[in-house]
């Protein structure tokens, strides 16, 4: 050998071992890229799934289609019309049932064509490359289509022509998140697959292709299926008199139920009650769940401008506490079904405040019970929260239906301490409020206000005993469930029906809502308005004597609305779908016989029968406001005491400050660790001494 060939060789032999290292690389990274085939080609059924759960009167509930798996409309590959069948591996595919998941003539000619046209015009994917991308989606890249290829030989290598082409036609997608061929049926010409004309199948299988497109474009959709039908006439696929003058119109279908939230829950209620049923009814009324719907979406589009994405609406028939309508809107994403509204904790705001009266009647309380609306702060950890009604309005002495009516917080907070935090966290629990699950001191007196978290279908649920006379039992969405438990009485018959009385009179909430147009039903109507803090969450429930409807509006990401109260958003969806519901049946109400004097005592008996200090409490901590000038800060003492006094001496650091009439003192604020007495002077003279409390201010 010659030095100039050993030398050739030589440099040869680093360009071979180069192929070679990127050959080896090539095959590790497609190896690497592959993803596990599933074990069967049939989706896998959810526990209820298979479940058909139908509507009040007997017919099937419709899901809203979210673009998942096609579990409810899967139609067996024999089912499924031969000429149907064979247009789509014409269109699609049509060297299907030779190849072995991959048409390399096909994909030779796509790629001539793309050369030609200077860009991508035919893509060549198989029926069972198209199904690998159904079953493992990816960016659409040359790599991908690569990678897929390998895959469409691997599921060739475990499943049947039959079995991937039947998956294939169940779950290849169309517009409007709907899958498979009998979906697509359905709404785009409103009949099951046997009903199908020849232009109509063929013009499934070209709408795959582009559905969104081609179903707005009669004209190129049409061009698409003559071009079909010539090409499977000419392979005799298709008789020859077959002719293709015009594509039927679209008959779209009405707008299915959009049921999926309630339908989830349903399913997982059916499996508690009944889990081998095969079929149930439910409660559901369509007609009222549809209008429902329609309500929600026109008041989201008016209260657009103010920041609200979603809402929520729960109908209760009172006969058996029959839930009949569970409805839902969302302007931001209307065809996605994600959280379902109804089922996520949200603050009540005010909504509480009836349960809470109601126990506090049982205790002792009556209707025109007394209490003083006045600055009430109180301690909060180490620090103190001063407590403020909605218009920042202080109105002295009120009566409980005047503060319940006007919703006062000042009112409810006191009521709160009357009745005591677990005691009224324990009641809430009993009604079926299952989300309070934190103790007592972890809500403190916000509890009353509606701190804690709970959802419309758990407050709702809590109102039903309010309009069955304090009798309680679980909302039914299972028809066929069998018979209910007997009902249990948690709240006093008479308090119940005292609550109810005042929701009823708008005389009562006249402070607040003047004559509160909105609030104004044509029926005698219970009806309380809430509202969470920074405008988060508005509700509205509202019952008569045979409907109970509980309304929620606000954003399920948390932020704010622009101000949104439940008496501004959500009182006008209430009202207008207790308007479109008759009933016969009277309001169960006590009849409000409001003597403010009468009672006033009962007030006066909640305070402590010897003096002490009502504020600061022991182990307070204030930090002066460098805003405010020094000399102008102040801390109000007050003295909680169940007598009069004559005087009352304030005593700071062992020295008095001060000598009062009454019960309360504005005492200069001053940096320092301080301790606190007063000296009380009684009607007999005696002079009693508060035990001492101890603050410091920063």
């Amino acid at each position: 050998m010659s030095v100039r060939a050993v030398a050739a060789a030589l440099r040869r032999r680093p360009l071979r071992s180069a192929v070679g290292a990127l050959v080896a690389l090539l095959v590790l990274a497609t190896v690497l890229s592959q993803r596990a085939l599933p074990d069967t080609l049939a989706p896998r059924v959810a526990a209820g799934d298979d479940i058909v759960l139908l509507d009040r009167d007997g017919r099937p509930l419709q899901l809203a289609y979210d673009g998942g798996w096609n579990r409810q409309h899967r139609v067996p590959l024999e089912r499924i019309p031969a000429t149907l069948r064979t247009a789509f591996v014409a269109s699609e595919d049509r060297r299907f049932w030779r190849h072995h998941g991959v048409d390399w003539p096909g994909r030779v000619a796509a790629l001539w064509t793309d050369l030609r046209a200077g860009r991508a015009v035919r893509g060549a994917s198989t029926i069972s490359e198209q199904v690998v991308r159904i079953l493992h989606p990816r960016p659409r890249t040359v790599w991908s289509r690569w990678v897929e290829g390998f895959e469409a030989y691997r599921l060739e290598a475990r499943y049947s022509k039959a079995d991937i082409l039947e998956f294939y036609l169940n779950q290849v997608p169309y517009g409007a998140n709907r899958r498979g061929v009998a979906q697509a049926a359905r709404y785009y010409y409103g009949r099951s697959l046997d009903t199908l004309s020849t232009e109509e199948m063929l013009a499934l299988a070209v709408l795959v292709r582009a559905p969104t497109r081609l179903a707005n474009e009669p004209l190129a959709l049409q061009s698409r299926v003559r071009r079909l039908a010539g090409a499977m006439q000419a392979r005799g696929e298709l008789p020859a008199d077959v002719a293709m003058s015009t594509v039927p119109d679209f008959v779209r279908a009405q707008p299915a139920l959009h049921a999926a939230y309630f339908r989830a829950f349903a399913e997982r209620q059916a499996q508690q009650l009944r889990p081998s049923a095969a079929q149930l009814r439910t409660t559901l009324d369509p007609a009222l769940q549809a209008a429902a719907e329609a309500f929600l979406q026109e008041r989201l589009r008016d209260l657009a401008r103010d920041g609200v994405g979603q809402a929520a609406a729960l109908v209760v028939d009172l006969d058996g506490n029959r839930v009949r309508a569970y409805a839902s809107a969302d302007r931001l994403h209307p065809n996605v079904v994600g959280i379902d509204p109804l089922q996520t904790p949200r603050q009540p705001g005010s909504t509480l405040k009836p349960l809470l009266y109601a126990q506090a009647l049982e205790r002792g309380w009556r209707a025109d019970t007394t209490i003083d609306d006045a600055e009430l702060r109180e301690r909060i950890n180490g620090g103190l929260h001063e407590y403020r009604n909605y218009s920042r309005t202080h109105y002295g002495t009120v009566t409980v239906a005047e503060a319940l009516g006007n919703s006062l917080n000042i009112p409810a907070v006191k009521a709160l301490q009357f009745v005591g935090q677990a005691p009224f966290l324990a009641r809430l629990q009993a009604l079926g409020v299952q989300s309070l699950t934190e103790p007592p001191d972890y809500y403190g007196d916000g509890l009353a206000l509606g701190n804690g978290a709970l959802t419309l279908y758990e407050l709702v649920q809590a109102y039903t005993a309010l309009a069955h006379d304090g009798q309680w039992q679980p909302l039914r969405v299972i028809e066929d469930a069998g018979p209910q438990a007997p009902p249990r009485q948690v709240i006093a018959r008479d308090a119940a029906r005292t609550i109810s009385a005042v929701l009823a009179d708008a005389s009562s909430r006249l402070l607040e809502f003047g004559d509160g147009g909105v609030l104004r039903f044509p029926v005698r109507t219970a009806v309380k308005t809430g509202t969470s803090s920074d405008y988060r969450d508005a509700w509205t429930v509202a019952y008569n004597g045979r409907w109970l409807v509980g309304v929620w509006v606000g954003n399920l990401s948390g932020v704010a609305t622009d101000g949104i109260t439940g008496a501004r958003g959500p009182a006008l969806l209430t009202r207008s779908l207790l308007a479109g519901l008759s009933s016969d049946t009277p309001l169960r109400a006590a009849t409000l016989h409001l003597d403010p004097q009468a009672d006033a005592q009962a007030a006066v008996d909640a305070l402590p029968s010897t003096p002490r200090i009502a504020q600061p409490f022991d182990g307070l901590q204030l930090a002066r406001d460098p805003r405010i000038p020094d000399d102008l800060e102040v801390l109000r003492f007050e003295l909680a005491w169940r007598g009069t006094p004559t005087t009352v001496r304030w005593e700071v650091d062992g020295r008095v400050v001060a000598q009062t009439p009454g019960t309360q003192y504005d005492w200069p604020l001053q940096a320092g660790v301080h301790r606190l007495r007063a000296i009380v002077t009684t009607p007999d003279a005696d002079d009693v001494s508060t035990p001492t409390v101890h603050f410091r201010v920063r």
